[in-house]
């Protein structure tokens, strides 16, 4: 990938970026409450007196949460520190009822790890080292509803106290697609995890986007940060705009100023929102309220067991052990739901050809990404809504692999599998759509295709070898796709030679 700069009009100007990626742990209660933190409940209607910040109250840590910052944290290599401490930070806001947020500054429960990006979807191996600072564990705010009422602001504290990881990157990315890469990729992995369900469109993560401006090689620029960006696009879309509006500002004579500032996707811009504030405007200190954490090796080992194969091993596995090419094994991989719907299908595939998974996974992959994509995005389905089940569609990749159909039937047998929810085995039966390998008609549509063409059966004899799969076309479209395609070729050869 060639580097990304800015020509401004005095020359090339570099951008740096680093994200602080907020990510909704998966629990059932909030972070010091046991209240539910499901989506799209009525507002106010998951607020415990803990959450409220009624007097008297006092937190406790959920363990669940604990749990998953650690497994989060060993997904990604980092250091898991065995001793940790809640800090408030202290502001005033009406959906903070507390008037400060429980997070962590001064000791995190997870230190330093890495992400490792591909530049080039292409090329996974083609890849790039993104540091991660640390991960810590804080409580969200409330939320305020602007749009209720004429005059008034009505508060909401459903997500008072939900658990976030905050997990912080160093200024490593160089680029919009490097930023893009980084946040999709540790999307990827939080959800292959479990430790978030990475539905961004829903606020359950989302990222803070830091950016400044340099000269290539220089020190570093005044960073700003975009906050509370919601989608890879917009992230990547905030990092150009702002490294835009950096430039023109020192270029025109002006500076940039440390501050927070909000993205408007409809003019694809950044306003300023605030000053941006540094750790000691917050006056940070221990919670009375929290004991230190303190893990144990038993704890450590169990969520470290718990750890499903990552996507860049499952990768690895899929080139290796299946024979994939790297392309193919990274789309099937990218996305958890897609790995595990992938291995379903090679599972039922190959019990029901009675083949091994590495005999069938070339052809499941293939199958699966060109025709089987292809044909949700033309309905705007996604795999978790899908009329047709893996096992459905193992049948159907069955009848292609002992030739009772062709490929070219499948696609049409798919098409009715989607209409009607009949499986492969019923449709084929029905519509009369077995393949033939009947040498006799086929040596019959091959003499009229040889006959129809003459012309073109010259060429070929004379050289011209590319030829032979127009021939093939024309006697697979002569038996309405239902010849044996390697008996055609067979025969073809005999009849051209």
């Amino acid at each position: 990938m060639s580097e990304y700069r800015i020509q401004g009009a005095t020359g090339e100007w570099e951008v740096v970026i680093g994200l602080e990626v907020h990510a909704q742990v998966t629990s059932n209660s909030k972070l010091f409450s046991g209240a539910a933190t499901a989506f799209g409940a009525e507002p106010n209607s998951q607020v415990s007196l803990v959450d409220a910040a009624m007097p008297g109250m006092l937190p406790v840590p959920n363990r669940e949460c604990i749990r998953q910052a650690v497994r989060t944290g060993m997904a990604i290599g980092a250091q898991i520190n065995k001793w940790s401490r809640f800090d408030r930070k202290n502001y005033f806001y009406a959906d903070l009822p507390q008037g400060y947020q429980i997070s962590q500054l001064y000791h995190p429960i997870v230190g330093e790890g890495q992400v490792e990006i591909a530049l080039d979807p292409k090329n996974p191996e083609d890849v790039k080292v993104i540091g991660v600072e640390r991960i810590h564990v804080e409580q969200d705010a409330g939320k305020l509803m602007h749009d209720q009422h004429p005059t008034m602001s009505y508060v909401d504290l459903n997500r008072s106290g939900v658990a976030l990881m905050e997990i912080v990157s160093r200024p490593d990315m160089r680029s919009p697609a490097e930023a893009g890469a980084y946040l999709a990729k540790l999307r990827s992995i939080l959800r292959y995890v479990g430790s978030c369900d990475g539905n961004m469109d829903q606020g359950s993560m989302r990222a803070d986007v830091n950016v400044s401006v340099r000269r290539p090689g220089e020190e570093f620029g005044t960073r700003t940060e975009t906050k509370n960006v919601n989608s890879v696009r917009f992230v990547m879309a905030v990092v150009e705009s702002e490294a835009n509006r950096q430039v023109d500002v020192i270029e025109g004579g002006g500076k940039i100023v440390q501050e927070t500032r909000l993205y408007d996707p409809d003019r694809n811009e950044t306003r300023s929102m605030r000053s941006k504030e540094d750790a000691h405007d917050y006056r940070y200190f221990p919670d009375p309220d929290l004991l230190p954490l303190e893990l144990d090796d038993a704890f450590l080992e169990e969520c470290r067991a718990s750890l499903p194969e990552l996507p860049d091993a499952k990768r690895h596995r899929y080139e290796n052990a299946l024979g994939l090419s790297p392309y193919n094994a990274n789309v099937l991989t990218n996305d958890v739901e897609t790995a595990r719907w992938f291995e379903a299908l090679l599972a039922e595939t190959a019990k029901a050809s009675g083949k091994g998974e590495a005999d069938v996974a070339k052809q499941a992959a293939n199958w699966l990404i060109s025709e089987f994509f292809g044909a949700l995005n033309k309905l705007g389905k996604s795999l978790e809504d899908s009329p047709v089940g893996h096992e459905a569609a193992a049948g159907l990749l069955a009848l292609i692999t002992d030739g009772t159909i062709s490929g070219t039937i499948a696609k049409q047998v798919l098409e009715k599998m989607f209409e009607t929810g009949d499986s492969a085995a019923v449709i084929v039966e029905r519509e009369g759509l077995k393949q033939t390998s009947d040498t006799g008609a086929i040596e019959a549509a091959i003499a009229n295709v040889l006959a129809d063409n003459a012309d073109k059966v010259e060429q070929y004899k004379g050289g011209k070898e590319a030829l032979f799969g127009f021939f093939v076309g024309q006697t697979m479209k002569a038996m309405q796709g239902k010849a044996n395609p390697s008996v055609v070729n067979d025969l073809l050869k005999k009849a051209l030679n």
